[in-house]
C-alpha cells in the first residue's frame, strides 16, 4: 500500500493555513475588553460634590495642565463635543481631563452611568450638585453666564475660559496650546 506523503513545509496550502491561524490569534479583542473594563471601573463611583468640595479641583500648584468641562446629558452641544474631548484625553495623557456633570444626583445610576457606558466615556466624571449656582458660577468666572458647555483650561500660571462647544479635536488642541 502506497500512501501519499505531503511535506507540509513544501505545500503552499499548509503555509497559508498556518499563517492565517497565527494572524487570527491576535489579542485586539482582549485589549479592547480590558480598556472597556477600565473605562467602566473609572466611573463606577461618581463623586457628588457641592461647590466647596469641588473648588479645589479647579486650582493647581503643580506643573500639570487641566481641562475641566461643565456639561449635562440633556445639553446637545455638550454631548456633541464629548467625543472630541475623549479623543483629546486619549492622545494627551499628561493633561488631566475632568468632566463635571450638572445632571441630577438621583439619575447617576439610572441615566448617567448608562450614558457614559454607551458613549464610551473614559475621562474622570464628577457631579456638581450645588443649588446656589449664582454664587459658584461667579467664583469660577465672573464673565460666565452659566450656559453650558463651559470649559476651563489651566495650569499653575494661566487660566482660559470657553463658554462654547469645541468643533473638533484640532479646536481643543489649538486652545490648550495657548497655555504654554
Amino acid at each position: 500500500m502506497n500512501l501519499l506523503k505531503i511535506n507540509p513545509l513544501k505545500s503552499p496550502l499548509y503555509l497559508v493555513l498556518a499563517l492565517s491561524f497565527f494572524m487570527s490569534c491576535n489579542n485586539t479583542n482582549l485589549d479592547k475588553n480590558i480598556a472597556t473594563k477600565e473605562n467602566i471601573d473609572l466611573n463606577e463611583d461618581i463623586p457628588v460634590y457641592d461647590f466647596n468640595q469641588f473648588e479645589p479641583l479647579i486650582y493647581t500648584e503643580s506643573d500639570k495642565t487641566y481641562l475641566v468641562n461643565f456639561w449635562a446629558m440633556w445639553c446637545a452641544p455638550c454631548v456633541k463635543e464629548l467625543p472630541y474631548i475623549e479623543q483629546f484625553a486619549a492622545q494627551n495623557p499628561d493633561v488631566e481631563v475632568i468632566l463635571v456633570s450638572l445632571d441630577f444626583p438621583k439619575d447617576i445610576e439610572t441615566k448617567l452611568k448608562p450614558f457614559l457606558k454607551e458613549k464610551n466615556i473614559s475621562s474622570k466624571v464628577v457631579l456638581l450638585d450645588d443649588p446656589d449656582s449664582n454664587t459658584w458660577i461667579d467664583k469660577i468666572d465672573p464673565n460666565w453666564s452659566g450656559a453650558i458647555p463651559f470649559t476651563i483650561m489651566f495650569n499653575k500660571d494661566e487660566r482660559l475660559f470657553y463658554e462654547r462647544s469645541f468643533e473638533n479635536l484640532e479646536d481643543i488642541e489649538n486652545q490648550i496650546h495657548k497655555l504654554n
